[in-house]
């Protein structure tokens, strides 16, 4: 008999919480639209969800095309001070919701760079990235990893004789980081301050989806397609259990992947919500 279970530990983390029930306590309050500035949460079923209650997703393009002072949401990924700055001058009504987490990496960042060359691993042209490197004005360098390390150094961009500041984006891996750091500090001459900016819970994320993923014997993974937290969730899956399989909804399951006799796990990203996982569950029950 097939059993299924779902992954405690998962569903969205405590900034996507709090903006998704800003926007959901604004819209019950004022009804009509709110605007969010990028997709409050990378899962389009709660995206769709959220859209039918009146929120409106727009991009910077779009800002100066809004007619009237309308109510903005920004999201948990935070922005640059600049974008602040344009939000102003159009005459939006600004609602923050830019992760507490964030917005204490931010600061460090802003304080820290009269330190030295700021360094940020993290994912190039992810939001919460783009607002971290604005801190600065731009003057930080963006690596996905040592080999790119080893480019910026090569490039002349990260001058190992002198301090360097490393942070992370808040949702990499813990121990991607871990690496880079061990890596920085086998070959720093300068002065090297390393920063625990990955959120707590993510750091525990890890860890305990490392043992939920080994204790079943199929693992499916739900996650928006352009989650960034998902993708490395999901390969973190698949490194301890080669029967993982990722779905951003119901129709992509497919009855192949089981059998009678599995024990089947059911988690997602940092950006998926639980009504989605239990949906997802109670179809492979039925499969």
């Amino acid at each position: 008999m097939r059993i299924v279970s779902i992954d405690p530990a998962s569903g969205f983390c405590g900034g996507v919480i709090r903006a998704i029930k800003t926007a959901e306590d604004y819209l019950a309050s004022h009804g009509g639209t709110l605007l969010s500035l990028g997709e409050v949460v990378h899962n389009e079923e709660e995206l769709a969800r959220l859209e039918s209650l009146g929120l409106v997703t727009i991009n910077k393009d779009a800002l100066g095309k809004q007619s009237g002072v309308s109510p903005l949401m920004i999201r948990a990924h935070g922005e640059p001070p600049q974008m602040y700055s344009i939000l102003s001058e159009y005459g939006y009504q600004i609602i923050d919701c830019t992760c507490p987490v964030v917005l204490k990496l931010q600061k460090s960042i802003r304080e820290a760079s009269a330190k030295g060359r700021i360094v940020i691993f993290g994912k190039k042209g992810h939001p919460e990235v783009l607002g971290l490197v604005g801190q600065v004005d731009g003057g930080a360098v963006v690596v996905e990893g040592i080999s790119e390390m080893q480019e910026a150094v090569l490039a002349g961009k990260v001058d190992l004789g002198s301090p360097v500041q490393l942070f992370s984006q808040t949702t990499m891996s813990p121990e991607g980081y871990a690496e880079l750091a061990a890596f920085l500090r086998e070959r720093c001459s300068g002065d090297l301050e390393i920063h625990e900016t990955i959120c707590q819970q993510v750091a525990h994320r890890h860890r305990d989806l490392t043992e939920f993923a080994s204790s079943h014997d199929v693992v499916i993974f739900v996650s928006g397609r352009h989650s960034s937290n998902g993708k490395v969730l999901c390969d973190l899956c698949r490194s301890v259990n080669e029967r993982t399989y990722m779905v951003s909804r119901v129709e992509e399951l497919d009855p192949a992947w089981f059998q009678p006799s599995d024990k089947v796990g059911v988690s997602g990203a940092t950006s998926t919500p639980k009504w989605l996982l239990e949906q997802i569950a109670r179809t492979i029950e039925k499969i």
